[in-house]
C-alpha cells in the first residue's frame, strides 16, 4: 500500500504540473487552485519544489467486509510521536507490533537526519508528542539534533524543517512567510513541500474520472490502478456545472446533483466532504453522512456544497461500513473491559530514497454506534500487532 500511495502522490504532482504547462487540460489545475490566494498557488508551482511530495504518508483505513477502504489520505498527519511511544511501550511488554519498537523513529530519521519541527497554534495539541519524538531522535545520536519550535517569526532559516502546519492556516503562522521564502530560495529544506494542491481530497474524484483513466494507467500501471480502485471509495466532485441532456453522473444515474435530495435513506449511504484549504477539512468538521441526516438536512448539505464550489469544492463519496470487532481496554477504575467497536487503522509510511517504508500502525477503536470514525471524544488508541500475544 505504501508503494502504491507514493506512486499516486507522485502522479498527482505530475498531473497538476502538466496541467499548468498545457500538457493536460487546464481545468485540472484551475479546479485544484480554487479558493487559494495567488501567493499559495505560486508556492505550489515554484520550481524549487518540483517533483517533491509528502515524506510521510498516512492513509486512514476502515476495515470493511470487502477489505480496506481509504477514507482519508493525510499529508500532514498527527500521531507520529504517539504511535512511536505506543510501539516502544507495547514492544517492551512483549507485543510484536507492526514496525517494531523503533520503526516510527527510524522512519522519521530517514526523511530528515536533523532539524526543527515547526508546530503551529492550530496544531498545538500535537506539540507534546512531537517534543517526545524530538528527544528520542536526539538521544539516539547523543546530540541535540532535533528541536520543536513554535510559529514565531524569525529573520532567516537554514537546515531542515518538518512543517507541522496546514497551508490554509498561513495567516495564523507568523513564521510561514520567512520560512517558505527561504525554502523557495533553497536556504532551508522543508517537508512536506508547500503544495496546497496536493492536500486536496479532490484527487480521489480525479482518480475515478473516466477522462483521466489513460493518465493513471500510464503512471500507475494496471496493477496500481486496480489496487487503488479496491481502496478508494468511488468519488464524485460536486461541480454544479450543468450536464448535456443525454449525460448522467456515473453510478448515480442522475443528471442534476439536486436529484440527490430525493434519494431514500438507504440510497443516501453517501458522504459529503469539503475537499481542502479550509479549517473544516480535517477532523471530520466538514463531513456529512447522508443516511445519518433527515431528508431536509441532506438536501441542505448538497445545496451548501454546490454553492461553495467556486471557492471551496466538495466531494461526494460512497460510504463503506466498518466491521465490528471486540477491543479490550482498562477502564477508569483499572478493571479490564471489552467493548464492541469499529476500528480506524492509520499506517505511517516514511518516504526516503523513493521508497515508502512502514513505521507503525495506529488503531483507533470507536464505540459501535459511531458512524464517522473521526472527531469522537471516546475511543481506544492502540498499536497494531503482527500476531496475538501467546496465552
Amino acid at each position: 500500500m505504501g508503494h502504491r500511495l507514493l506512486q499516486f502522490n507522485q502522479a498527482c504532482d505530475l498531473l497538476y504540473r502538466q496541467s499548468v504547462q498545457g500538457k493536460q487540460p487546464a481545468w485540472i489545475a484551475s479546479l485544484l487552485d480554487r479558493g487559494k490566494p495567488d501567493h499559495v498557488v505560486a508556492l505550489g508551482r515554484d520550481e524549487a519544489f518540483k517533483g517533491q511530495t509528502a515524506a510521510v504518508i498516512r492513509p486512514d483505513l476502515i476495515l470493511t467486509e470487502e477489505g480496506f477502504s481509504i477514507c482519508e489520505l493525510d499529508q500532514i498527519p498527527g500521531g507520529i510521536g504517539l504511535t512511536a511511544w505506543l510501539n516502544q511501550t507495547y514492544s517492551s511488554l512483549g507485543f510484536d507490533v507492526l514496525g517494531g519498537p523503533d520503526g516510527m523513529i527510524d522512519g522519521f530519521a530517514s526523511i530528515l537526519p536533523d532539524g526543527e519541527i515547526v508546530v503551529s497554534e492550530e496544531a498545538l495539541t500535537y506539540r507534546p508528542e512531537m517534543e517526545w519524538l524530538s528527544r528520542r531522535l536526539s538521544q539516539r545520536r547523543g546530540e541535540n539534533l532535533w528541536s520543536v519550535s513554535d510559529a514565531s517569526p524569525r529573520e532567516s532559516w537554514s537546515g531542515n524543517v518538518y512543517r507541522f502546519f496546514e497551508m490554509f492556516d498561513l495567516e495564523n503562522v507568523p513564521c510561514a512567510g520567512g520560512l517558505l521564502r527561504d525554502a523557495a530560495a533553497s536556504k532551508v529544506t522543508i517537508t512536506p513541500p508547500p503544495k496546497a494542491q496536493l492536500e486536496e481530497k479532490l484527487w480521489m474524484g480525479l482518480f475515478w474520472m473516466p477522462t483521466l483513466r489513460d493518465f493513471w494507467l500510464r503512471q500507475l500501471g494496471e496493477r496500481g490502478v486496480e489496487a487503488l480502485r479496491k481502496w478508494f471509495p468511488y468519488t464524485w466532485i460536486l461541480d454544479p456545472s450543468p450536464l448535456p441532456p443525454n449525460a448522467v453522473y456515473p453510478r448515480l444515474e442522475i443528471q442534476d446533483w439536486k436529484e440527490l435530495a430525493g434519494f431514500s435513506q438507504k440510497e443516501r449511504d453517501l458522504i459529503v466532504k469539503i475537499s481542502g484549504f479550509d479549517g473544516r477539512a480535517w477532523g471530520a468538521r466538514g463531513v456529512r453522512l447522508g443516511s445519518d441526516l433527515s431528508a431536509k438536512e441532506w438536501a441542505e448539505a448538497i445545496e451548501s456544497a454546490l454553492k461553495e464550489f467556486p471557492h471551496h469544492p466538495h466531494i461526494l463519496q460512497v460510504f463503506w461500513h466498518s466491521v465490528l470487532a471486540d477491543q479490550s481496554y482498562y477502564g477508569e477504575e483499572g478493571s479490564l473491559t471489552t467493548m464492541k467497536g469499529k476500528a480506524r487503522l492509520s499506517p505511517y509510511f516514511f518516504v526516503a530514497g523513493n521508497k515508502a517504508t512502514l513505521g507503525g500502525v495506529l488503531a483507533t477503536v470507536c464505540p459501535a454506534d459511531k458512524k464517522i470514525l473521526h472527531g469522537m471524544s471516546v475511543a481506544v488508541m492502540t498499536p497494531v500487532v503482527a500476531a496475538a500475544m501467546p496465552a
